[in-house]
């Protein structure tokens, strides 16, 4: 089951005016399920996996040969020695929506992004589901205290339950336990903690004590 997110509207207005457009967020709010069904003609490329991480870091200039524009690079945190490559074809081809890029590590991405493509990529950040996505509510206008903004809103307002409301608050908002009641939630997010120590937190710092880090999460 998809459900449709609300960063798709800015997603498309960006695709058209940037050569290259990056999701960033953190692990599993539904980066790459966004980007492979609004950028369903372009390549797919998964950095996730070993061969083409291989590839991408060891011949970056023949990579975007092999896998040419529109391109969907996945997690491309792990080869940041592709963005003087990206800024090459969109700087020649002057084209828009040439790349489509995700990436979980936004602090070490960051850093890439401002060295290499300033002004060439648009930038955009998903978090887990809000509230109205949840509900399947269309309505995306940005909040204003208006009465024409509450006007709109009314239109397509959707009733919740204390105990729907409570599951939200309770469960978080990964699309994963909000879309399967029987995850137990306990498990899933220590999987979650345990995954950020072992993989990125350890990739920008060094983690001496996990209990002691654990116990600064909870904080």
């Amino acid at each position: 089951m998809y459900i449709h997110r609300h960063l798709e509207s800015i997603l498309e207005k960006a695709s058209k005016m940037f050569g290259a457009v990056l999701v960033t967020g953190p692990r599993q709010v539904g980066k790459t399920t966004l980007l492979r069904r609004f950028a369903n003609s372009a390549n797919y490329i998964s950095l996730d996996d070993p061969m083409q991480l291989h590839a991408a870091v060891e011949q970056p200039a023949t990579f975007f040969k092999d896998n040419t524009p529109p391109v969907f690079v996945d997690e491309i945190q792990y080869a940041p020695n592709l963005f003087p490559y990206i800024k090459m074809q969109v700087d020649e081809q002057n084209g828009k929506g040439m790349f489509y890029l995700s990436g979980s590590q936004q602090f070490k991405l960051m850093k890439n992004v401002g060295e290499s493509l300033a002004g060439r990529l648009g930038i955009l950040n998903l978090l887990g589901f809000s509230l109205r996505e949840y509900q399947q509510i269309k309505f995306n206008d940005a909040f204003l205290p208006v009465e024409e903004y509450f006007t709109a809103r009314k239109k397509e307002l959707k009733p919740i339950t204390y105990e729907d409301l409570w599951k939200v608050i309770h469960r978080g908002s990964m699309p994963d336990l909000l879309l399967n009641e029987d995850y137990d939630w306990q498990i899933f997010y220590a999987s979650y903690v345990k995954t950020y120590i072992e993989r990125d937190v350890r990739e920008l710092t060094q983690v001496g004590d996990e209990v002691k880090f654990i116990t600064f999460m909870i904080a």
